[in-house]
């Protein structure tokens, strides 16, 4: 698997730069090219954002024109929000990257164009890629910052080749109770409910223990919480009979 190669055109802040490369690394990518930086290379200002993402500005590669930055592409994607006269496939960051995956697995290389912060970039970059990324934002406020942008297809790439499940039940020094313990609770619950008199009129008793039953099925409590609400009914009723006494 190829990844894709981030390439930052006439960017102009050194900031910008530096928090692109942070962005990257976040999500695995690190192979980064500068064309033509405003504030020339290396700068150190770039550094200092990229804190710790600072080997991918060290393998940065510098090029001097956008045609020499991408010679080696196969397939070429350029980031903008704008609306061009041009015949291009338009894709969202997560078709983008999809698209990246398939052909890095390919052993095609693939790289990704990011343009300069204040007007992005031109037709004329544009005019090299092969397709054109854009991000479905505010129509009424397009403008992404640099690193914004990339931290937006990093994560996309990641996201595409990752394992991790959408969703994720984490249990603090706890598991889940069993069917056993659900329907002890259920139980106790029953008991305590049908001597407060709560279950009238009988000829709708069973219909609303079934409705309970239901609840406490549906709820996936944890062991701990099971032992919580035991307690509760526990200490409930030892108040209601010191009361009573």
């Amino acid at each position: 698997m190829i990844p894709p190669v981030f390439i930052l055109v006439r960017p102009q802040m050194g900031e910008n730069i530096g928090a692109a490369a942070r962005a990257m690394l976040n999500f695995g990518l690190e192979r980064m090219r500068v064309v033509g930086p405003r504030d020339g290379w290396p700068n150190p200002k770039a550094v200092a954002m990229a804190s710790g993402a600072g080997r991918v500005l060290d393998h940065a590669g510098l090029f001097a024109d956008l045609p020499g930055a991408i010679a080696d592409c196969d397939f070429v994607f350029a980031t903008t929000a704008r609306g061009r006269e041009l015949v291009k496939q338009v894709v969202t960051p997560e078709r983008a990257m999809e698209m990246a995956r398939a052909l890095g697995a390919e052993g095609k290389r693939v790289g990704v164009l990011f343009g300069p912060e204040r007007a992005g970039l031109e037709n004329e970059d544009i005019l090299r890629a092969n397709a054109i990324v854009t991000v479905p934002v505010n129509p009424d406020f397009p403008s992404l910052n640099l690193a914004q942008c990339v931290l937006l297809l990093g994560y996309e790439w990641q996201r595409q080749g990752s394992s991790v499940p959408p969703a994720v039940m984490e249990l603090a020094r706890t598991e889940f109770a069993s069917r056993e313990e659900v329907d002890r609770l259920a139980d106790h619950f029953e008991e305590r409910l049908e001597a407060a008199g709560f279950f009238f009129p009988v000829t709708k008793a069973e219909g609303m223990k079934a409705n309970l039953r239901n609840m406490w099925g549906r709820l996936g409590l944890t062991r701990a919480e099971v032992q919580t609400f035991h307690g509760m009914l526990r200490q409930i009723a030892w108040k209601l009979k010191q009361q009573g006494d």
